[in-house]
């Protein structure tokens, strides 16, 4: 391991090798060597923009080799292996046992399906695990020992490892046969640990439950309540009568009036619940319409409230500040979070992130300025240094050229602290590149023909032909719903595509003509339109070899699952998409879509969150339900459809929603969630598993339904009312209409964060866990004299995650041997435990 002076030795006020005396700042006698000091300053200092670029904490290691690596792990190329592995192993539930891959779910139809073989899947498995056993070692190895015990995400991370491996190993000695299969659960962990917006988004939850219980509380009072009174109202007099059906049907005993009002809070057997008692009296009805009040319009929209307020600003503002480390000693906080109070803020957490990697690599390149100097004359960073930088950080290139332009209008003039804070506005802008230049012609007639088909009228023209395109596929398709299709006459209809057909191509030529072929490509709506074209021009052409031209009477075949025809007519209905080029030029719309757009990519984490939960929703429901719903005439449970009540699982024919393969779970849950006949899943799995299964179906509704609809729905009128209100602010954002930036949704929303103060990004770097900045103290010091103390970190070796993972493999041994054993009768038993005995060992 590196000295941890090393780390930060460029930047430290002690020069290694010179006997523990003050150095003044920047004195190259104090370092054995300016070119290797003022390179690997460069090199901190990259780093540290792309931290700020990318919104990653600055907490790491900063010696060269450990840079080195650190930039290795976020490098495209490793990001992408390790986002791979995460989609192939949860992926791993579709293949492995029970298999998904058969073409339907219904128990009816479905054939037997294709179990991959012992071993297969989990070789693929345990490669993915190896992949975050180095994940984790290199994430533990670049935070540092202090960081990574304090940080319960890593922890976490290496307990998943360990018991992973440890259930992989069981798994293969059990000849994987076992039913219950614990690492399937654990899976959805490794997407949330490489994903920092999910972490904060399961803080924020976990912040809010106190008073979504306390709703809750009041809906369970509330069901409580209403069970007891309907249990007390609905006493038949004689069989037969409205109140006798009624409480046989929906209120015969506690837990099935408790089900059917819990149902009805969601409306989904609303009216069929109060149609028996209605129709005995008309005053029934006034007790569901008090439930149905209570209930599903105040206390459901009472908890969407409370969401919301837990949420408001949680994309933009309510930034609590940076506590100070007591004592004066470095704060421990976890690796690549900053220490907040209160939920933390996703805008406004990577905006202190931002800002806090700039002043350090202000900091980094404000110390090389005054290389040489003993008294500084003032303090900035010189331009051709930052530009020297800017070389070696991974970044796009039309980003790099925007900011060495921006760079260079400052001349010579040394960049201040606010100056080089604002240089990485630019990089929250999306550059427009330029069009290419269009092609020039001698003749003035070939001129304004250009001008023409260049105009934005001749777009409007084309967008009324593929209207009228789309109205002449709907009327036909209106026309022949009825009509056999060995009768249809698709003359007409022939005639039209090819008519529209010639249209798209002859328009394709003449904006190539006018704009050129790189001008058109240039533009990503002309790309399509040219594909889409293209795609038209082969099948009409394909269609027209054989079918030869439409004639009266002409019907061509199906061949396969469809014709060249129908084929054509699939494809000619995405024409539709073109209008959606209409929507910049309305100033609403765009507004609407561009948050539409926003919330898309904002809300991946939510997605995500919503990933994990379904699957493991999934996995239990595959453990505790797999094979109860049998076909008819498999079992004495599954009546036909003939015997099946009305409205029931058998006369609906939901045969497919189950949860014997991983897909299939999947849409059941779906189903479930859009709470549309749940109360159907709730009787069926009740009389084919018992009336426990109930609980997994509440369970799963409340956290779907209720927690996360309503949070995304929270999240929703945040977005759309915050960027609704501010819409009049676009232009002044985005700068003048003919610059060549776009402002993102970073830089929409900055106007109402909290802007970091220089007291907080300064007590911030004073304590980073492998860093320490000489000019931090040079306020409180003498000009020239920096008394700071080494630094000192505790060592930490990478191999650690992988030494406490060893044991399993050790354990491993024994496993593979016994399955090995318990397979083959043909060995002594003498030399069986000698085998064991040498694995033991």
């Amino acid at each position: 391991m590196a000295d941890p002076r090393a780390e930060s030795e460029p930047l430290l006020s002690r020069a290694r090798g010179d006997g523990g005396r003050d150095c003044r700042a920047g004195s190259a006698s104090c370092r054995p060597g300016a070119a290797s000091w003022r390179d690997l300053c460069f090199d901190q200092a990259a780093v540290f923009i792309e931290d700020a670029i990318q919104y990653r904490s600055i907490n790491h290691r900063m010696d060269v080799r450990s840079m080195w690596l650190y930039r290795l792990y976020y490098s495209n190329a490793c990001q992408w292996i390790l986002s791979f592995t995460i989609f192939l192993i949860l992926f791993l539930a579709f293949i492995e046992s029970p298999s998904s891959l058969t073409s339907t779910a219904d128990v009816r139809y479905r054939s037997a399906p294709w179990d991959p073989p012992c071993g297969l899947t989990e070789g693929v498995e345990v490669l993915c695990l190896l992949v975050f056993v180095a994940d984790v070692s290199v994430k533990s190895y670049l935070v540092g020992w202090a960081q990574f015990r304090t940080n319960p995400w890593l922890l976490a991370y290496l307990v998943v490892l360990v018991v992973s491996l440890t259930d992989w190993i069981v798994s293969l000695s059990l000849l994987c046969q076992e039913r219950l299969r614990v690492r399937r659960l654990l899976r959805p962990f490794f997407l949330m640990q490489n994903s920092s917006m999910m972490k904060k988004t399961l803080k924020c939850i976990r912040s809010s439950l106190p008073e979504m219980a306390s709703v809750l509380l009041l809906l369970a009072l509330h069901l409580c309540v209403f069970t007891m009174s309907g249990m007390l109202l609905f006493i038949g007099e004689k069989q037969g009568d409205g109140q006798d059906r009624e409480r046989l049907i929906y209120f015969r005993n506690l837990p099935e009036a408790l089900t059917s009002l819990l149902v009805l809070l969601t409306t989904a057997n609303n009216p069929d619940v109060m149609i028996p008692a209605y129709s005995k009296n008309r005053a029934y009805a006034i007790f569901f319409i008090v439930f149905t009040l209570i209930g599903s319009l105040f206390l459901m929209n009472l908890l969407t409230a409370i969401i919301y307020n837990q949420f408001r600003g949680y994309l933009m503002v309510s930034r609590a500040a940076v506590p100070a480390a007591p004592g004066g000693a470095a704060p421990g906080g976890q690796a690549g979070h900053d220490q907040q109070g209160g939920p933390a803020k996703s805008f406004q957490t990577s905006l202190f992130r931002r800002r806090l990697g700039a002043r350090a690599a202000y900091e980094v390149l404000s110390s090389v300025t005054a290389e040489g100097e003993a008294h500084p004359r003032e303090v900035g960073v010189r331009p051709r240094d930052f530009l020297q930088v800017l070389q070696r950080v991974q970044l796009d290139g039309s980003h790099t050229q925007a900011v060495m332009e921006k760079v260079r209008s400052y001349g010579g003039d040394l960049l201040s602290a606010g100056e080089f804070q604002k240089l990485f506005n630019e990089f929250d802008k999306r550059v427009i590149k330029e069009p290419p230049p269009r092609p020039e012609y001698p003749s003035p007639f070939l001129r304004r023909a250009q001008i023409a088909f260049s105009h934005r009228y001749f777009d409007y023209l084309g967008n009324f032909i593929a209207l009228g395109n789309l109205v002449s596929i709907s009327v036909f398709l209106v026309i022949d719903a009825d009509v056999l299709p060995e009768d249809r006459d698709d003359f007409v209809l022939g005639i039209l595509n090819c008519a529209f057909i010639l249209y798209y191509v002859l328009e394709l030529l003449l904006k190539v003509f006018a704009l050129g072929l790189p001008g058109y490509l240039a533009h990503s709506s002309n790309v399509f339109d040219g594909l889409l074209t293209a795609v038209l021009l082969v099948l009409e052409i394909s269609t027209l070899a054989v079918y030869r031209f439409p004639h009266p009477g002409w019907k061509p075949e199906t061949l396969g699952l469809l014709s060249l025809w129908d084929m054509a007519r699939l494809v000619n209905s995405l024409i539709v998409v073109r209008f959606l080029r209409i929507i910049p030029s309305l100033k609403l719309m765009a507004v609407v879509a561009s948050t539409i757009l926003d919330l898309i990519r904002n809300m991946r984490a939510f997605g995500g969150i919503l990933v994990v939960v379904y699957y493991v929703f999934a996995i239990l429901g595959i453990s505790l339900f797999r094979g109860v719903i049998v076909a008819p005439g498999n079992g004495s449970l599954s009546p036909d459809n003939s015997s099946a009540p009305c409205g029931s699982f058998e006369q609906l024919e939901y045969w497919p929603n189950n949860f014997d393969d991983f897909a299939a779970a999947l849409i059941t849950l779906w189903n479930v969630m859009v709470v549309n006949n749940w109360q159907v899943f709730l009787d069926a799995y009740r009389r084919y598993s018992g009336p426990w299964s109930k609980i997994y179906f509440v369970l799963w509704w409340l956290v779907s339904s209720v927690v996360w609809v309503n949070l995304f729905l929270a999240l929703i009128l945040e977005n759309f009312l915050h960027k609704w209100d501010r819409r009049s602010h676009l232009q002044s954002l985005a700068g003048d209409p003919d610059s060549t930036y776009q402002t993102s949704a970073e830089l929409l929303f900055r106007e109402v964060l909290e802007e970091p103060t220089e007291d907080e990004l300064m007590e911030k770097l004073s304590h980073h866990p492998h860093l320490r900045l000489c000019r931090l103290r040079l306020r409180a010091e003498a000009p020239g004299r920096c008394r700071s103390e080494p630094l000192t970190t505790a060592s930490f070796s990478p191999w650690l995650p992988v030494g406490c993972l060893s044991f399993v493999w050790r354990l491993g041994r024994a496993a593979l041997f016994v399955s090995w054993l318990r397979q083959d009768s043909g060995f002594s038993e003498s030399w069986k435990r000698g085998l064991l005995r040498d694995s033991q060992d």
